[in-house]
């Protein structure tokens, strides 16, 4: 893996990535840790994964807190927090990535619930242990960031509704933020290859991702998009608090 943040340039630092156990979030933990970072993996049920991931990541001199919580559950989520203050005292950078809603058997509402209730309740819990300098990243896809403009997929619509409704629902606490000296920013990108939300995506919609590809020309792997996430994290935040990664030139502005 190359590394997207300079090394040492977090050293010190204290970063929560939520889902982090494996894909996008194991791979931008994985980043933050090269740069020095402590880290707190969050996962919902995949305790072994995220253990192993630990102790990689420890490897590199860095503390890491393994912590499971489900993000729609308030109580779960202030047990974490209390963990994170205990072991840490505070949270200097937080990734809002878990994310879901094409799950099978969960209620009508659970894509809501999770991509816009619990990211902001997520926040809101975690907002004490952050310092003034501190940054809260959004990681969202352009499916949802454009559906106001732009139609998805069928299959993909509940979810990407859900996910531009935590993004607006996040973006109404920047005043707040900005008055603790919190910055936020979004990172949006295409179809991400490998993630979970395509495997699915694909066995709804067989061929969507190959169609994707070949409007875009490119499509990032989890990988390449956990670096540009990594980088949201410590590059200067634009002034409209969101990065495009990768081709939009299909979506209407």
């Amino acid at each position: 893996m190359s590394q997207p943040v300079p090394a040492a340039s977090l050293t010190g630092k204290t970063a929560l990535v939520t889902g982090s156990s494996r894909g996008i979030g194991a791979d931008t933990a994985r980043y933050l840790a090269q740069a020095g970072a402590n880290v707190v993996i969050n996962f919902r049920n995949k305790a072994p994964r995220a253990e192993k991931l630990a102790t990689e990541l420890r490897g590199l001199g860095v503390e890491v807190l393994t912590v499971g919580a489900d993000l729609t559950d308030a109580a779960s989520v202030s047990e974490m927090v209390s963990a994170i203050k205990e072991r840490f005292g505070s949270l200097d950078i937080l990734v809002l990535n878990a994310s879901g809603g094409m799950e099978g058997g969960m209620a009508e509402d659970y894509a809501l619930t999770l991509n816009r209730d619990a990211q902001v309740g997520a926040l809101e819990a975690a907002l004490p242990l952050i310092p003034a300098g501190g940054r809260v990243v959004f990681v969202t896809s352009h499916q949802a960031h454009f559906i106001h403009t732009t139609p998805t997929m069928p299959e993909y619509e509940p979810v990407a509704r859900s996910k531009r409704a935590g993004e607006d629902a996040l973006r109404e606490r920047i005043p707040v933020l900005s008055e603790k000296g919190v910055e936020f920013v979004v990172v949006s990108g295409d179809m991400i290859e490998g993630t979970i939300t395509a495997t699915l995506l694909e066995r709804a919609n067989p061929g969507a991702i190959a169609e994707r590809r070949e409007s875009a020309g490119k499509l990032y792997n989890v990988s390449e998009f956990a670096a540009e996430v990594a980088r949201a994290a410590v590059e200067p935040i634009p002034a409209d608090n969101t990065r495009l990664i990768g081709d939009t030139s299909s979506f209407g502005v």
